[in-house]
């Protein structure tokens, strides 16, 4: 019983980190109804953001957040107006392959410049583990879920607290109506794009701490965040949280009681039965034109 205890612990720790991953990537379709195949390149430019600046200075990579954010949200900002905007007004098959392309951009950058050795930030408290209740927990696990559930909680204020989320949530629900009102859908669409690049951008600190990574490492975190993003219901930033830690824990679990090499399978299964049994996922609302099929 302390066996599964520990796995499901685990699961749950690993969960909050993909829960802000995932939540980033949500967001962005949820306001834009695009797809940002680009998303996990952008959680690998942040997780080397962050092992850069703590090999040149020290600092907890964790801390670092504090840094890639920002870093992220500017870069999310600029390939909005340069790629992202015009592709997604003519068509969104046209903007689903112009993300996959600033996906190859970004990795094949990364990959010139940091160079295509696998890497991990290692801060003092890595191998070490709280004791509680009989269960051993990684430090490093808890620490990076502690700051995802930090700036989920911040995301979640801008979204629902401010001037801007409120108009982040008018063009989700019809910019057509957002535009009747006043509100500028042009400059909300590329402010959602930016704070899910920025959000990213925090992610990739925390998985640098986590697991070792390599420039095309982001194309096995777009397949686990596309997972969630369909299990939990795309468009919803809580359904991204409940498909996370369901989808952590499913590969705790696999990992400990059938075979680590079929975690990684997990994430696809999901999609596959989640669109056979309820394509909407979890949480998430059937749009008008699955409505019109049913």
């Amino acid at each position: 019983m302390t066996g599964l205890a520990q796995t499901l612990a685990f699961g749950v720790l690993v969960g909050g980190v993909y829960a802000l991953a995932a939540s980033a990537m949500n967001l962005i379709f949820g306001v834009m109804r695009i797809v940002n195949l680009a998303q996990g390149a952008m959680l690998m430019l942040g997780a080397y953001l962050a092992y850069s600046l703590w090999r040149a200075t020290g600092l907890d990579p964790l801390l670092l957040t504090l840094v890639t954010a920002p870093a992220l949200l500017a870069v999310g900002w600029v390939t909005y107006y340069l790629f992202v905007e015009r592709a997604r007004t003519t068509d969104p098959p046209t903007a689903l392959v112009t993300t996959f392309g600033l996906a190859l951009i970004t990795t094949g950058v990364i990959a010139l410049i940091w160079g295509n050795e696998w890497r991990l930030a290692g801060p003092g408290y890595a191998g070490r583990s709280f004791t509680v209740a009989g269960l051993h927990l990684p430090q490093a696990q808890v620490y990076a879920c502690l700051v995802a559930a930090v700036v989920l909680g911040g995301l979640w204020l801008v979204l629902n607290r401010t001037w801007l989320g409120r108009s982040v949530r008018a063009v989700a629900a019809g910019p057509e109506g957002a535009r009747l009102v006043g509100i500028d859908v042009r400059r909300v669409w590329a402010a959602s794009y930016a704070l899910g690049v920025a959000a990213a951008g925090a992610g990739g600190a925390l998985l640098s701490v986590l697991y070792p990574f390599t420039p095309s490492s982001g194309y096995h975190w777009i397949g686990l965040m596309l997972s969630i993003v369909v299990l939990g219901g795309m468009g919803s930033m809580a359904g991204s949280v409940l498909g996370a830690v369901l989808v952590a824990v499913g590969e705790a679990l696999t990992s400990a009681y059938l075979s680590p090499g079929w975690a990684t399978a997990v994430p696809y299964l999901v999609i596959v039965i989640v669109l056979l049994a309820r394509p909407q996922g979890l949480l998430g609302a059937r749009l008008r034109e699955d409505m019109s099929r049913a």
